[in-house]
């Protein structure tokens, strides 16, 4: 039986991946409430992982927001994230964890990177200043994998997903991304009869948005590589407009009203578009086409809305 620790378990991508372990035979998957370790405390991480003896651990836990949140507090993005990872990846090696994946964000590449982005642009250039604090403690992440993995032998390895939505996102007003908060705020403009929504920006932005689903299941292939990339990105490959997104998502929703750009609000990262050729290149590939998942994320969105279980957080 192996012992796989899903660190994040509460969040929408943990959740996911702790379904998909469960799945899977002769799998064992401890988790841990936020109440009872604080990941952020290098000695209860230690001694969590000392008792529990995990043979792998997923790492999925993180603070995130959107842009807002981002500009608001970069004190708390970096050394919350930065904490949280070098406290986990040490004690895992301390203890003699065998396998470790670890996971970041593609927002760690450069604000201006070459599109599609490619693994070998990271630190190329410039960061997006808006998320420049998650970045930084993900990339810290990301390399200290790499460097145990050189310099000890351990199969420490990272993976880097694109914009994610699905069941259990979060949906509060101010410091949600960009999916999750038009699914609130055109359902919400839809309820109450309003005859026009405003999204942030000129709506010209692209983006490339991946089914947690399909995460979850990128990294259980990526968990059972012998040999697998020091990091990778997980995505789709397809991008749109945040306009065509807001349009998609009204017609999932059944709103028919008018969207009006505020160019005067920052649009962040012009284009940020992955490029998964070496992800394929080890036999996976994304199976929910964005249409599709927004009509399942705004079917979960109605239930949790309907059971009190919404996260807005």
């Amino acid at each position: 039986m192996e012992r796989i620790f899903v660190a994040g378990h509460r969040g929408m991508v943990g959740s996911a991946v702790v379904r998909a372990l469960k799945q899977r035979p002769g799998c064992e998957v401890i988790t841990v409430d936020r109440s009872q370790i604080d990941l952020t405390r290098d000695d209860e991480v230690d001694a969590f992982i000392e008792e529990q003896q995990p043979d792998g651990i997923i790492f999925a836990a993180a603070k995130v927001g959107g842009i807002l949140a981002n500009n608001s507090y970069p004190v708390q993005f970096l050394s919350d994230n930065l904490r949280m990872a070098v406290n986990t990846i040490d004690a895992a090696h301390r203890r003699g964890v065998r396998r470790f994946l670890f996971l970041g964000s593609t927002c760690i590449y450069p604000k201006h990177a070459p599109q599609p982005i490619q693994e070998s642009s990271l630190l190329d250039s410039q960061l997006e200043p808006t998320n420049e604090a998650y970045a930084l403690a993900k990339i810290a992440g990301l390399k200290l994998c790499q460097y145990y993995r050189r310099q000890y032998g351990a199969m420490y390895h990272s993976a880097m997903p694109t914009n994610l939505y699905g069941p259990g996102d979060n949906y509060h007003p101010q410091n949600s991304h960009v999916l999750p908060a038009l699914v609130r705020r055109i359902h919400e403009a839809h309820q109450a009869g309003d005859e026009q929504i405003v999204i942030w920006g000129t709506g010209s932005p692209r983006r490339e948005f991946l089914y947690v689903e399909d995460l979850a299941s990128a990294l259980l292939h990526l968990y059972t590589l012998d040999n697998p990339p020091d990091w990778v990105n997980v995505g789709t490959g397809v991008d749109l407009t945040i306009l065509e997104l807001a349009q998609m998502i009204c017609r999932v929703v059944g709103y028919r009203g008018n969207i009006v750009t505020d160019p005067t609000k920052p649009d962040g990262t012009p284009r940020k578009l992955t490029d998964i050729s070496l992800l394929r290149s080890t036999g996976w590939a994304p199976s929910v086409d964005l249409e599709e998942g927004l009509r399942r994320t705004y079917a979960s969105f109605l239930q949790e809305s309907a059971d009190y279980a919404l996260r807005a957080v």
